[in-house]
């Protein structure tokens, strides 16, 4: 590990968690972020589906987020595995990278060391989706606790407070969401590390680049944000 090794790796966490906090608005940006919009359209979701006689279609987008997030849940264990794996082949991995025409990692090391970084990401993404997942499977117990209009119990301001419950666990289960698929898009530029520090600077603030633009200039986030008053 040399200085730079030590300076790519700081660039890479604070492009990290700066981009975290770009994403969820909490940085002095007035511009608004995907991530926000998409929240209030969430809360909206709650506020309509509470006054809605039949909750069908609702339920089947709750079990639809909760099979998505399990998904990637069960992704991040392979490429955790995979990683374990890797650690298994290293000299055949510094065999292979004498014949490339980039110089990756020569000591092994320095390669093991860096791939249980890569673990430690994917390990950080399990925990996140695994959490989005409960939090998913809480959004629908309180959206099935919502009483129905009409009903005892069923006047405007109860139905007002169990939706914004359900809201605020649903937009919870978002951000963890969003906070593990953050972490496996990185893992993409971490990949850099492995053919020197100045890689990992590159391929780091290629990756942030390409999620900037997502969050903040891509057309999903104009078509959302269309006639969308965010409070």
């Amino acid at each position: 590990m040399t200085n730079h090794d030590y300076l790519a790796f700081c660039w890479f966490a604070f492009s990290w968690f700066a981009f975290s906090l770009a994403s969820n608005n909490h940085l002095p940006i007035k511009r608004v972020s995907l991530t926000t919009a998409m929240n209030q359209h969430r809360k909206r979701w709650m506020q309509v589906a509470a006054r809605r006689d039949l909750r069908m279609i609702d339920t089947a987008i709750m079990a639809g987020l909760q099979n998505g997030t399990a998904f990637f849940a069960s992704t991040t264990i392979f490429a955790i595995g995979g990683c374990f794996a890797l650690l298994g082949a290293t000299d055949r991995v510094m065999a292979v990278a004498d014949d490339l025409p980039i110089r990756l990692v020569a000591d092994p090391a320095a390669f093991e060391l860096k791939v249980f970084g890569l673990i430690a990401i994917f390990a950080y993404a399990f925990f996140k989706f695994g959490w989005s997942y409960r939090l998913f499977n809480y959004s629908s117990i309180l959206f099935g606790a919502i009483p129905m209009k009409g009903s005892d119990g069923g006047d405007d301001a109860a139905l007002e407070a169990a939706a914004n419950r359900a809201a605020s666990i649903n937009i919870l289960a978002g951000r963890h969401f969003n906070s593990g698929l953050r972490a496996t898009f990185l893992s993409i530029g971490y990949l850099g590390w492995f053919a020197g520090p100045w890689f990992l600077m590159g391929s780091t603030t290629l990756v942030i680049l390409v999620l900037l633009r997502r969050q903040f200039f891509s057309n999903a986030r104009d078509a959302i944000l269309k006639d969308t008053v965010i409070s």
